[in-house]
């Protein structure tokens, strides 16, 4: 029996609510790939792989707004907080919409991150807000597992609204999900925040929960890590639609292949499940990082051979599996080693933790997708390379809390 405190929802109509919330940074991110080169040419066409700078451009958005937007529902309460989100979001959709220039539209993608940033950390707020303990695990794993389909599904529905109507289309499809979301929000769910467990939103709070974050060598070098990490979901997201099109000539196809590939890769989670406990977290991540660069040096001695269609595309195939599966073995894994010793601090310091990592990230990702060459090369230097990163920043840790362990 779930354990309810202030909804009256039912179970199936509240978790399919998060997980529409959650599916807001999916569905702005993946049903945008099938559109950025018809983009590209559009508002780019001496310099089409601009377009990849769409998807960095909310990223950073996002993390600036996941900053601000836990302590924010906390001092204002949800509802208010997504509303706000919202409006920003569908502002930004709409200025996408009517863009005439790649700045123009680089600036609205900011804006609708900003927006997004609000259902992406307030959602988990309000589950915490009417569910406890186990019941509040539950409801969480049910809403993430609807959530993993969405990135599958998504270029594929993007193409679809593209087909339809043009690539401004998807933008008008952007704000109209939003709208969907809120008004259902607005409608069937009450302010699960009430007043009097409200707190005030204070700038110098969160300057200390960054200090103190800085200041703990193991949350420090977590959080670089996971921008690492980070940075090799986002250069794959960034270019695999243009490898697809350009180097392997399979742009009509290249929704269905994602979807295969973000299904197969979505096991991750289900295989960390069962064997965190027994392995741990330092040691997964870290033998995840050693999987990583042992596939991604194979990878890149492969660009030296030609093995020829379809060969050379399937390999593609596997190592793109490989890195999407990767980050499942480690994100999760990072964020729980960061937060250990900031149990005091846990709302504060996950606002602080997401903002840091990915705008870190998409500063990292963004340069190396506009390094795209007509090759698999660039992008496979940038996974191996952040691989690497990420590997040694583990090796580093495990030192750091050796000699504090014993000091």
């Amino acid at each position: 029996m779930i354990e309810k405190r202030k909804s009256a929802l039912s179970q199936g109509e509240f978790i399919a609510m998060i997980a529409m919330m959650f599916a807001t940074i999916a569905f702005s991110i993946d049903a945008m790939l099938p559109a950025l080169p018809e983009i590209g040419a559009t508002l780019s066409p001496g310099d089409a792989n601009r377009a990849q700078l769409i998807v960095t451009a909310f990223v950073i958005g996002m993390g600036v707004g996941t900053f601000f937007t836990g302590p924010l529902s906390d001092a204002f309460g949800r509802k208010p907080v997504i509303f706000v989100g919202s409006a920003l979001y569908c502002l930004g959709a709409l200025s996408s919409y009517f863009s005439q220039s790649m700045e123009t539209i680089l600036i609205s993608r900011v804006l609708m991150g900003l927006g997004a940033a609000a259902p992406r950390v307030v959602a988990i707020a309000i589950v915490r807000d009417l569910y406890v303990g186990r019941d509040m695990a539950r409801i969480m794993s049910l809403a993430m597992m609807i959530f993993t389909l969405v990135p599958a599904f998504a270029p594929l529905l993007g193409s679809g609204i593209i087909a339809l109507t043009s690539w401004r289309g998807i933008f008008a499809a952007f704000a109209l999900f939003s709208i969907i979301v809120v008004i259902w929000m607005a409608i069937r769910l009450e302010e699960p925040l009430k007043k009097e467990a409200r707190r005030p939103f204070r700038l110098p709070q969160l300057l200390s929960a960054l200090s103190e974050m800085m200041a703990h060598p193991t949350v420090r070098l977590s959080i670089l890590a996971q921008t690492f990490c980070m940075a090799m979901l986002f250069t794959m997201i960034v270019m695999v639609q243009p490898v697809y099109e350009v180097v392997f000539d399979r742009a009509e196809t290249f929704p269905v292949w994602f979807m295969v590939v973000a299904l197969m890769a979505g096991s991750a989670s289900f295989l960390n499940a069962s064997l965190v406990g027994r392995v741990g977290m330092r040691r997964m991540v870290t033998w995840a990082l050693g999987v990583q660069i042992c596939i991604s040096t194979l990878m890149f001695l492969s660009t030296t051979v030609s093995f020829g269609d379809p060969v050379g595309f399937y390999i593609f195939v596997g190592w793109q599996t490989s890195v999407f599966f990767m980050v499942g073995l480690t994100l999760g894994n990072l964020n729980a080693i960061a937060m250990e010793p900031m149990g005091h601090i846990a709302g504060m310091a996950a606002s602080v933790m997401g903002a840091i990592a990915t705008v870190a990230s998409a500063f990292i990702a963004a340069p190396v997708g506009l390094l795209f060459d007509g090759t698999i090369v660039p992008m496979v230097c940038g996974v191996l390379v952040t691989a690497l990163l990420a590997f040694l920043t583990m090796i580093w840790m495990g030192r750091v809390e050796g000699v504090t362990a014993t000091a």
